[in-house]
């Protein structure tokens, strides 16, 4: 009869010995890596090391070529752009976005230090401002403006005359001094450049009745940096040109500013949204199709805002400018926008002032009725994606709500454009619980260094309230509404602050490393139906600067997937309180050796 062997008496009890220890060090490192997941799902504010989590899990890799540094994945997809039929409207300028979604990091430039302070990057006296050069390593912009003044080289930074324009700081200091005098229409004559004009505005009270400013073709946005201190939000924006990164600029220099162009998509803007429009030599030719866009900048103007347009048309008497002058007034007068002021200064540069109708009476009485009038007011959320209309939008159906209240009451008051559905009011008035959460959480109990922070998103702004609730603090908020959320908008504009239609299963229109703080408030259940949570990550990562910071409010479903990502990014990663996920980026990036030059 067979019997089975003993190994003990066959001696072979060290191969025994030696499988229990292997199997007891893996139970250890299993038990060991548990309690890290566990500790992390308690949350009690521990910081992690690359120990705690298995790193290895997840492969990175640098974006390579030449623009990698710089990589927009919706405005560098060079494939989708080479197979354009035509490049006649912008289009090489607007969104194309990749399939699938890249997973690369964008690689740091070569002597990234954490960025100039604000308010340093644009010194409140407007005298000197400065950035790194190494941050934004890109000296054409310093060739194609010499003439203007706008940005020089110094050593290791890029220098901003004059806040960054071409226009002397005394001269600044006397066209506001000039537009906030409270009487009726003022112009003054002085040998400097055009914005002084400015001073040809009627009784607008700015940064009380004109808050919400959109500035095209923004240069490195020293117009929006500027009306910061008088209470004036701008976005400013420009498309990603021959200037070189004019946009990375003004990021870089904590002014708000985004990419976009004037093709042939409408701005990804709610209607109605902007109490004023600003153009210094923006070369949109507004005429162009049937005056598209132009009727785009009338969707998203106010009724009863202004535009200020300066440009060579206005004021150079040629047979060529005469043309495009006449036909800017034919679109204009079509339109009902009446001239408010037409002036040229000494050096002979001009200045043309327009306002919005606030009723159709003007529509009504027109003996040619083009452009139409739309027929109806565009629906939610239909700025994403959507084709230039060659109609004229309508007005908001209460024209005696056309304005929000005066700043700073604006900010707290019922918005116009709010729903009258009970549970609307009732959401929107939720600010004390903003208020409480901001002042309590996250400025004190979530260990972020709140004095590096200066660019902020909240990339699901709801009514705003985040927002609302650092408003007193030297921070601005891009706040963004996801195109498959509630869209509030409107809502955000009302209450004077900026903001935009975003689907975050794409890439943002920013440049890399633009933004100090990403705040997302219960985003990611929605999200995560229609694409992947690492290609969010990613794209998290390529707009936060190093240094900065994730703040997410979410489910501990959502914070358990998203960790393990963040960490494998080499992120340090907090978990308070069951809801709060705080994550910093560091420097890391996956090796360089193999980035193509």
């Amino acid at each position: 009869m067979t019997t089975t062997a003993n190994p003990f008496k066959q001696r072979k009890y060290p191969f025994v010995f030696a499988l229990s220890v292997l199997l007891l060090t893996v139970a250890v490192f299993f038990l060991t890596k548990n309690a890290a997941v566990s500790r992390l799902l308690v949350g009690d504010g521990t910081s992690f090391s690359d120990d705690d989590l298995d790193s290895a899990m997840m492969k990175w890799e640098l974006c390579r070529g030449p623009t990698a540094v710089d990589y927009i994945p919706c405005l560098d997809d060079f494939a989708a752009i080479k197979k354009l039929k035509s490049r006649k409207h912008m289009e090489a300028q607007e969104r194309h976005c990749p399939d699938p979604n890249p997973k690369c990091l964008a690689p740091l430039p070569t002597g990234y230090k954490l960025p100039v302070p604000w308010p340093k990057s644009r010194d409140m006296s407007f005298l000197y401002s400065q950035i790194w050069y190494d941050n934004v390593p890109h000296p054409k912009l310093v060739e194609f403006k010499k003439v203007q003044n706008w940005v020089h080289k110094s050593g290791d930074y890029f220098v901003f005359p004059g806040g960054g324009t071409q226009f002397k700081d005394e001269f600044i200091e006397k066209v506001f001094q000039c537009i906030f005098k409270p009487k009726s229409m003022q112009i003054v004559l002085l040998d400097f450049s055009f914005v002084h004009l400015l001073c040809t505005l009627p009784t607008i009270k700015w940064g009380k009745h004109v808050r919400v400013v959109l500035d095209v073709g923004c240069g490195v946005a020293s117009f929006g940096g500027y009306l910061l201190d008088k209470n004036v939000i701008t976005m400013s924006f420009a498309p990603r040109d021959v200037h070189e990164a004019q946009i990375q600029f003004a990021l870089e220099r904590g002014i708000p500013a985004t990419l976009s162009v004037i093709g042939t998509r409408k701005l990804t803007f709610p209607d109605d949204a902007y109490d004023l429009i600003h153009c210094a030599r923006c070369r949109v030719q507004w005429d162009k199709d049937g005056g598209k866009p132009l009727l785009e900048l009338n969707r998203i103007l106010r009724p009863g805002g202004f535009f200020i347009w300066s440009a060579t048309p206005v004021y150079l008497k040629d047979e060529t400018h005469r043309n495009v002058w006449n036909a800017m007034v034919a679109l204009t007068e079509s339109m009902c926008w009446k001239i408010v002021a037409k002036t040229v200064d000494a050096s002979g540069i001009g200045l043309v002032i327009y306002q919005k109708p606030v009723s159709y009476s003007c529509y009504e009485q027109r003996k040619d009725n083009r452009p139409p009038l739309c027929d109806h007011k565009q629906s939610l959320n239909s700025s994403w994606y959507v084709l230039l209309t060659n109609c004229i939008s309508r007005l908001p159906v209460d024209s005696n709500r056309n304005w929000p209240k005066r700043w700073p009451q604006r900010l707290n008051s019922k918005p116009p454009s709010l729903s009258t559905k009970p549970d609307a009011e009732e959401a929107f008035n939720n600010t004390k619980h903003w208020l409480v959460l901001v002042s309590e959480v996250y400025r004190e109990g979530l260990g972020l260094n709140w004095s590096s922070i200066r660019n902020v998103m909240d990339m699901n702004a709801g009514y705003g309230g985040f927002a609302a609730a650092l408003i007193n603090q030297p921070v601005w908020v891009m706040n963004v509404i996801p195109i498959d959320a509630q869209d509030t908008l409107s809502v955000i504009f009302d209450r004077g602050l900026i903001g935009i239609y975003h689907d975050w299963c794409e890439s943002f229109n920013t440049y890399p490393r633009t933004y100090d703080l990403l705040h997302s408030n219960l985003l990611f259940a929605n999200l995560t139906r229609r694409c992947n949570i690492r290609d969010v990550a990613v794209e998290m990562d390529r707009i936060l600067r190093p240094g900065g910071y994730v703040l997410i409010q979410d489910t501990m479903e959502m914070i358990n997937k998203l960790s393990p990502i963040l960490h494998s990014l080499h992120w340090s990663i907090n978990v308070y309180r069951h809801q709060f996920l705080v994550g910093q980026k560091g420097f890391w990036r996956p090796s360089v050796t193999d980035i193509e030059h």
